[in-house]
């Protein structure tokens, strides 16, 4: 009797030990790219980067010369290097 106890009890420390979370593993918050209007001014504000064409409302973002590169209705041109460290991703079939 006091071995199934013993048993049920280092289970339920074993999930609870599973499931607490661990300071410091979180990941850091992100820094929102910057959004331009028109490209020149995207290129003016990252010259030394490539400019890519983000969709909002799927948080991905499209080289120039992709079909959906200033095209989609929500959206904005920013910085690759900008999008990158915000996590956001390049659209399916880009570079």
């Amino acid at each position: 009797m006091l071995m199934a106890s013993v048993g049920s009890f280092m289970a339920a420390v074993a999930l609870i030990a599973l499931l607490w979370p661990i300071p410091g593993v979180a990941a850091p918050p992100t820094t929102p790219p910057t959004n331009f209007a028109t490209e020149k001014e995207a290129d003016q504000h990252c010259p030394t980067d490539i400019v890519v064409w983000l969709d909002l409302s799927t948080r991905s973002y499209y080289y120039r010369g992709r079909q959906r590169y200033g095209a989609t209705k929500n959206g904005a041109y920013v910085c690759r290097e900008e999008a990158k460290s915000a996590r956001l991703r390049a659209a399916p079939g880009s570079k």
